[in-house]
């Protein structure tokens, strides 16, 4: 005859108890986003390709508006010499995500040994000869030549012929020199990208823009903080970009002025997951606080995106924000997914 045994064991180990305590009910819009974590593309993606089909008309008439501004920017003349590079070095090649990462990076890294090292890791492999006077413009090949150079500068150390013992002798002397000339033909790019390397600078490089119709969100590269005092760093940061995007804006609106970007992540040390209690005590403070701020000049601000594990946890910010009391009435909170 079967035994049907319990288990009476009512002490046995609970290694996750503490995580059960913050396992908290889910509306159903809520839910639907959980379970379509990390769905398997196969699954997903049909469905999603029929949501984003176009009707016939709308497929027309941005086809049509493509094909205006593309005629509208060959029309305007002979490129400047930073479009003429990135033309030329496309980002379906080698050396053209080498140069972008080095224009995003060189910009954000304030110390000469770190700038050589990321250097002579992203143009060290580069096949830089295949450029050479490919391109009609001289900028695009003198900044090939320089890189063709330096490449051979910083990925050389045979010593087996004369050609080696001439990268040396060049090395020598004039390293320093080409390295600073690569650093500021990378900066001159990033300027296409980074918009300044403070608030005011953006602020001012945008304003000819904003006369033109754009708004900006503007946000910080490099954002992580993985001390207290960083994301303290951070937090003044926002404070002072906000001040400064709020007067810019003279009380615009957060649609006919320019907003903030801010990333969860910069403002405490330990978002993840497995910190839920901690970082909804410490930080929704922190981001209630910037957000009341961005209210009192009248200036949009988003919460930017994170890693997909981090969803469920911005989510639970943004439901608590959303739901404040002090902000009710008020659209300028953002998210971006």
């Amino acid at each position: 005859m079967p035994l049907n045994i319990a288990n009476k064991n009512t002490h046995a180990p609970r290694p996750f108890a503490a995580f059960e305590q913050e396992v908290v009910s889910q509306s159903a819009l809520r839910a639907a986003i959980t379970a379509a974590y990390r769905v398997p593309e196969p699954e997903c993606v049909p469905a999603l390709i029929e949501q984003a089909r176009l009707s016939v008309s709308v497929a027309q008439a941005a086809q049509s508006l493509a094909r205006r501004l593309v005629g509208a920017l060959r029309a305007s003349g002979r490129r400047s010499g930073v479009e003429a590079l990135i033309q030329e070095f496309s980002l379906s090649s080698q050396e053209g995500v080498a140069l972008m990462c080095l224009a995003e990076a060189l910009l954000r890294i304030p110390d000469t040994a770190t700038r050589d090292a990321l250097i002579r890791d992203k143009i060290g492999g580069g096949d830089w000869a295949a450029h050479a006077s490919n391109a009609p413009s001289l900028f695009v090949n003198a900044a090939t030549w320089g890189l063709m150079i330096t490449g051979k500068l910083v990925a050389t150390s045979s010593e087996a012929s004369m050609a080696s013992a001439l990268t040396r002798l060049i090395a020598k002397g004039g390293e320093p020199l080409i390295r600073k000339g690569v650093d500021l033909g990378m900066r001159l790019m990033g300027e296409q990208f980074v918009s300044g390397e403070t608030i005011e600078q953006a602020l001012a490089n945008g304003r000819k823009r904003e006369t033109q119709g754009f708004r900006h969100s503007y946000d910080m590269l490099g954002e992580a903080a993985a001390t207290a005092e960083d994301a303290q760093r951070y937090y003044r940061a926002y404070q002072h970009a906000i001040n400064a995007i709020g007067n810019a804006s003279a009380r615009r609106g957060i649609y006919e002025g320019s907003g903030i970007s801010i990333k969860l992540s910069a403002l405490h040390p330990r978002y993840s997951r497995a910190q839920r209690t901690r970082v909804l005590a410490e930080l929704l403070p922190r981001v209630r606080a910037l957000t009341m701020l961005a209210r009192q000049h009248d200036i949009g601000i988003n919460i930017d995106a994170e890693e997909a594990d981090r969803l469920d946890l911005s989510l639970d910010l943004l439901e608590a924000l959303c739901f404040d009391d002090s902000l009710e009435g008020w659209n300028g909170i953002g998210f971006v997914v």
